[in-house]
């Protein structure tokens, strides 16, 4: 199989209680490549170590969320967090230029009752953030999420999420798609992943619904899904972001299962 997997560290490795220690684990399980969707908890020099002690790449991050006591998933479409925002990706870019990052998440917050305000601000923002990260030859990534997994997200729809790069109309904005939430939301993958994937910039996987390994029980047919990308030659990589059934290292039998070589 041609196709390259990234460890989540934010789902997997939960056995380990440090950051340096996640690392360390995706690394003597073979993986290459690492996301780590928050890393701020930690100073940059902490992060930095673990990933340079591993020798992995860094394949991802997302944008600070926010107040996780408030429910905050990102401040994008939200007109009254401007400056948060602002000050959010300016963090996010000081990340993952110390990571040698080059692609961001950025998450566009929950929004109980859109205005065309959320839209607008929303656009203005990603503008924005765009302009910021092409300068520094990093990647800005959409996401669509699921209504079901995370009520009021605002960035709901992958139609929307490609008017949106439309609109931006920046080389340095695509969609990141997570075909866990690209199932939930409009499911009929094959014909969605081929419309989509020439905007993607990353791509993301679990097992719907229950958001487990590829190979456990659920709606997707992971083996036809990988073959799919292969004969639509992605060639990026794809990011484990599920929740292990047991335990992380049990559960990455599916990459042997599947003839996966890590690399």
């Amino acid at each position: 199989m041609s196709l390259k997997f990234s460890a989540n560290l934010s789902f997997m490795f939960q056995e380990s209680s440090t950051i340096l220690e996640r690392y360390l684990s995706a690394k003597n399980c073979g993986f290459k490549g690492v996301e780590y969707a928050f890393p701020y908890c930690d100073p940059i020099s902490t992060v930095v170590e673990a990933k340079s002690q591993a020798g992995v790449d860094q394949i991802l991050i997302n944008v600070p969320q926010g107040d996780v006591d408030l429910g905050e998933l990102g401040h994008a479409a939200l007109p009254e967090k401007k400056s948060v925002f602002e000050e959010n990706i300016k963090l996010a870019v000081e990340y993952a230029k110390a990571l040698s990052c080059k692609r961001v998440h950025i998450m566009s917050g929950k929004v109980a009752q859109p205005t065309t305000l959320n839209m607008t601000t929303y656009v203005e923002n990603l503008r924005y953030a765009s302009s910021l990260m092409e300068k520094e030859g990093i990647v800005a990534l959409i996401e669509p999420i699921n209504n079901t997994t995370v009520p009021n997200y605002y960035m709901n729809s992958y139609k929307t999420a490609l008017d949106v790069v439309k609109a931006v109309n920046s080389p340095n904005l695509k969609i990141m798609m997570d075909i866990f939430h690209l199932q939930i939301i409009h499911g009929n993958l094959t014909k969605n992943i081929k419309e989509y994937l020439p905007y993607v910039g990353h791509i993301q996987i679990a097992q719907v619904p229950y958001r487990n390994e590829p190979n456990t029980l659920g709606e997707i047919n992971f083996p036809y899904i990988f073959s799919l990308l292969q004969e639509l030659r992605y060639d990026d990589w794809v990011g484990l972001e599920y929740k292990p059934l047991t335990n992380t290292v049990d559960g990455l039998k599916w990459l042997e299962e599947y003839g996966v070589v890590l690399k």
